[in-house]
């Protein structure tokens, strides 16, 4: 890897992984929990109500296209013109067991945005309370062990405000574009089924493109900003 720190790489890798991980985990428990509360055990029963990542982790989606995408951006002069997304185990639901279905498809569809941002809200005022506690300084951030729990929490940060942001996006099959039908008249629904049908060629292509991060990057950045 040239002139890369290998002590660095791997913990940053590592560090960046565990952060990911747990965010996809608690995204789709937060689908499932919420599902159930609406009466559909079908998520439940599979063991999705969990932290516990197991039951979630795709492995293409989950750790092979992360550890791939985290790889060519950490090197040097990498991660041009790459589409790489990520996701977790989709979580499986059953509308027909919901109550209020309508209502129930956009809580449960918003449920795992919802959760990363808590998570990203809660952790940023962890962070500064330590710094205002003196653990964290300009000096001890990268080096000594205070660098890796640093790392650590930013990261968190970071990364479950991306999740969140990107799954607010109305493309099928985020978040957002389930929400979304909820509230569309029946006269959308052949053009929602070819949306749903194509959707990921579709959201691929827009990341090619740089729509995405068109679209993402202003939200993403002023959240980070409020949270930093």
């Amino acid at each position: 890897m040239g002139e890369i720190d290998i002590g660095q790489f791997v913990s940053s890798l590592v560090i960046y992984m565990v952060v990911w991980i747990f965010a996809v985990s608690a995204h789709e428990a937060a689908h499932a929990w919420m599902s159930l509360k609406y009466g559909d055990d079908t998520a439940y029963l599979l063991g999705r109500v969990t932290l516990n990542p197991i039951p979630h982790i795709d492995p293409i989606g989950t750790l092979l296209l992360p550890i791939i995408g985290f790889v060519i951006g950490y090197a040097p002069g990498g991660g041009v013109g790459v589409p790489l997304i990520m996701w977790g185990k989709p979580t499986p639901v059953n509308p027909l067991k919901w109550r209020k279905k309508d209502q129930a498809n956009v809580m449960v569809s918003l449920a795992g945005i919802a959760t990363n941002l808590i998570i990203a809200f809660t952790v940023s005022f962890i962070l500064k309370i330590l710094i205002w506690n003196g653990l964290f300084t300009s000096e001890n951030i990268t080096t000594g062990i205070t660098a890796p729990l640093f790392a650590l929490l930013t990261s968190t940060i970071i990364l479950n405000v991306g999740l969140a942001v990107f799954n607010l996006l109305p493309f099928p099959p985020l978040d957002g574009s389930r929400a979304l039908q909820s509230f569309l008249p029946a006269s959308f629904e052949p053009l929602i089924n070819i949306l749903e049908t194509y959707g990921f060629l579709i959201l691929l292509i827009l990341i090619q493109l740089g729509v995405i991060n068109f679209l993402v990057s202003p939200i993403r950045n002023f959240l980070l900003y409020l949270l930093f």
